[in-house]
């Protein structure tokens, strides 16, 4: 094996085939060895649990796991590469022929980006020959599950921000990867939010980027050019139309002397942001003498920080958010097999058990809010109740070309507005029900009791 490193590590389509994790390719070539891998599985992608203090989720990354799916192949390289780690010499010829005819045939179905789910309730099935249903596995999840999180941490923001406020996304430096810095940005838009700061972002989604300066900026002009007024008057020579940051030194000093600025005709102010301090008392003087301009407020701000400074009655009209929105607790999904050949299957460990058979989820409705999902086969057709899942892929092709990010927002925004608000609060909410089916209890015994026998 060679041992020359790549230091890039950059992500291309043309690798999406190896960034999966190594049981996944072991796996395949056991199933080869067995003769079982055109076997028709579904698998089943689901949370067992929601994360601490979340009431929802947000379904997320829908659209890049069908990106996935449609590109996936090995190439020769990818071959080469993995026949060079010595692992899979007591594989079967056929594994590595198999891996070179590599195209997804499957059908994926799933519940549409921008719909709240809950514990247990499938966000995707797949259905295809066994051994791709379970190479995508690891890919799969990464996605959906990080996308997810930052779909809900987005949705809740614009919940309780409510939705006059402007809410951007400065994310970037703390996601956990490049790569995850474009997905909380698209995930972020898709759920509410205005605007990204993160440039390469918003060019790819068709949005026009966002910020102001950084603190830097200000200390470096004021230094060199005489004081904090000179380095505002230098920056909006050459962007009139950005806000300001002005709290580098003393945020009301800074604010009154551009209030001069403004009062005097030298200077039309389109916004200020305040960084750090104490936002609400800050926020309220800067209002009386910035009368009309808007004020945006950034620093470590999270959904409960925002409910605390609306209640100390903040003058706060938009809202930068970064580490809080793009980190935090993980969405923990899984991606479990149910069904093989037609035969239901289920893992009965202590904490970790799973439903047997493929499944549908029924949303139930009381003038216009959730009250109960229904958790039941495909086969079932409760009355008074809206089946969420949907066939997004067919033999490998999209079914629908993608959404458009503010088709997804307005489903997000409809789909947390029609939630209990016991569901929606931010401290100790209480999940949205979610019953069995009588059929799927059924299943469960039976396929419990065949397991025993």
């Amino acid at each position: 094996m060679t041992t020359v490193e790549d230091q890039e590590l950059t992500l291309h389509s043309d690798n999406y085939s190896l960034l999966t994790d190594l049981y996944q390719l072991t796996m395949v070539a056991c199933y080869v060895g067995e003769g079982m891998e055109q076997r028709t599985a579904s698998f089943e992608l689901f949370v067992r649990h929601l994360p601490g203090g979340f009431g929802y989720l947000i379904a997320m990354g829908l659209a890049q796991a069908l990106d996935y799916l449609e590109k996936l192949q090995f190439g020769s390289n990818q071959i080469e590469m993995l026949r060079s780690t010595g692992i899979f010499s007591g594989a079967p010829d056929r594994f590595w022929s198999l891996l070179a005819e590599t195209r997804f045939t499957g059908d994926v179905w799933a519940v549409p980006e921008g719909t709240a789910i809950f514990a247990s309730e499938p966000i995707l099935r797949v259905e295809a020959p066994l051994w791709q249903a379970q190479v995508i596995e690891t890919y799969l999840l990464n996605t959906i599950n990080y996308q997810t999180l930052i779909a809900t941490r987005a949705a809740r923001l614009r919940d309780v921000a409510g939705s006059d406020a402007t809410l951007f996304e400065f994310g970037t430096r703390r996601a956990f990867s490049p790569q995850a810095s474009l997905w909380a940005a698209r995930a972020a838009l898709a759920a509410g939010l205005n605007a990204t700061s993160n440039v390469l972002a918003a060019l790819k989604l068709g949005r026009k980027p966002v910020g102001t300066m950084a603190h830097s900026l200000v200390m470096a002009l004021a230094a060199t050019e005489g004081s904090e007024t000179e380095a505002f008057a230098a920056f909006h020579r050459y962007f009139p139309g950005a806000p300001l940051l002005i709290d580098t030194y003393d945020t009301i000093a800074a604010a009154s002397q551009l209030a001069n600025q403004v009062q005097t005709g030298k200077m039309h102010l389109a916004g200020v942001r305040i960084d750090s301090g104490d936002l609400a008392s800050l926020s309220k003087q800067v209002r009386q003498l910035l009368p009309g301009v808007p004020i945006f407020a950034s620093g470590d701000l999270d959904e409960y920080k925002i409910v605390e400074l609306q209640a100390a009655g903040a003058c706060i009209d938009g809202y930068g958010l970064g580490t809080q929105l793009v980190t935090g607790s993980p969405v923990n999904g899984v991606y479990k097999l149910v069904e093989i050949d037609g035969i239901p299957v289920m893992k009965e460990a202590t904490g970790k058990t799973t439903y047997p058979g493929r499944k549908q989820i029924f949303r139930c409705y009381q003038q216009g809010e959730v009250y109960q999902d229904w958790l039941g086969l495909i086969n079932e057709a409760p009355i008074d109740s809206q089946p969420l899942m949907k066939l997004v892929m067919k033999q490998g092709q999209r079914v629908d070309p993608p959404e458009p990010l503010e088709a997804i927002a307005r489903r997000t925004a409809h789909s947390v507005s029609s939630l209990p608000p016991t569901t929606r609060q931010i401290h100790q909410p209480t999940p949205l029900p979610v019953v069995r089916s009588p059929q799927l209890n059924a299943l469960i015994e039976e396929t419990q009791q065949k397991v025993k026998e």
